[in-house]
């Protein structure tokens, strides 16, 4: 299977990818999109004519946001809706509220090396919000994004996934001690495996995934730690906001995407398949894009979003 490269690159932004594309009359939901990369997608989304929602635990930040957007686009339709990625109530609450097809769905939302925490049923923080919430999110919506007949899902990955695989015999970390980054770099390769899993499963009904590395940049993300991630990135390959949105912006409305899915790009590019941490951003572990892998992580996620339904 070839590399698919692209035009881009590390310097592009969201504005530049996403140039010259219409897509009026599509629909697209970007969580996390109050501030950050999140923001700057759903930008560009708004800018290429789509109606926008921006899923968000703080409305009053989303609706600023909304409102910033309109203002910069001229698109009119681009809202802020509630939505908790650790709670399950809120998650149904926004699929069976949701209406009509949904044509771009993008997994954008996370937290990065949080202190140790729980959800209420029992599943560790990281693990929940940046995998286990957006699986119930997709599956919620599957109906929708199979009502469109192309759809795409975008899932923000990151290079942290190379600290670890899934530990399948504790992914809440009931019996190891508890490592923030460990932690994040689980869930990391939950969203790279939900990709690949995805686009297999709902092959008929012609959905695809891909999953990305934005790129280092210094957003809320980081609140955890010190507001500069894991602090070992040179300057050099620090990226603005609007950098590090273009590679979600080209997963979610590329025209070299389609029927693509499964993969994982850096710098709007795939990126090769690594057998040993890379010490680079780029690089995806084998682990992370192994089918047996995703098919098994897409089986334990439903056990678990079925046991707290």
């Amino acid at each position: 299977m070839t590399a698919l490269t692209t035009p881009f690159g590390f310097a592009s932004t969201a504005g530049e990818v996403v140039s010259g594309i219409d897509l009026s009359g599509r629909r697209a939901v970007v969580t996390g999109a109050s501030s950050g990369i999140g923001a700057e997608t759903a930008r560009a989304l708004a800018a290429t004519g789509a109606a926008v929602t921006l899923a968000v635990r703080d409305v009053a930040a989303g609706e600023r946001v909304a409102k910033d957007i309109i203002g910069s686009t001229g698109n009119q339709a681009v809202r802020a809706t509630h939505l908790d990625l650790t709670d399950p109530a809120s998650i149904t609450a926004f699929t069976t509220a949701w209406q009509g097809p949904l044509h771009v769905l993008v997994n954008n939302a996370g937290v990065m090396a949080c202190p140790e925490q729980y959800t209420e049923e029992g599943w560790e923080w990281q693990f929940a919000t940046n995998h286990l919430g957006h699986f119930a999110l997709a599956t919620g919506l599957h109906g929708a994004l199979a009502a469109d007949g192309n759809a795409r899902i975008v899932m923000v990955s990151s290079t942290g996934h190379q600290q670890s695989p899934i530990v399948w015999d504790d992914v809440n970390f009931a019996f190891r001690p508890y490592d923030p980054w460990l932690a994040y770099g689980q869930s990391k390769t939950a969203n790279v495996l939900f990709a690949v899993e995805a686009t297999r499963r709902w092959a008929d009904d012609n959905i695809t995934a891909n999953a990305l590395m934005p790129g280092a940049v210094y957003t809320n993300l980081q609140r955890h730690t010190g507001g500069r991630g894991s602090g070992r990135v040179p300057a050099e390959l620090i990226k603005t906001v609007e950098q590090g949105a273009a590679t979600s912006a080209l997963l979610a409305t590329s025209p070299l995407l389609e029927g693509i899915g499964g993969r994982y790009f850096v710098d709007c590019n795939e990126t090769e398949i690594v057998d040993r941490r890379s010490g680079t951003l780029h690089g995806v572990a084998r682990y992370a894009v192994d089918p047996a892998g995703a098919r098994r992580l897409w089986d334990l996620s439903q056990d678990l979003i079925t046991g707290a339904a």
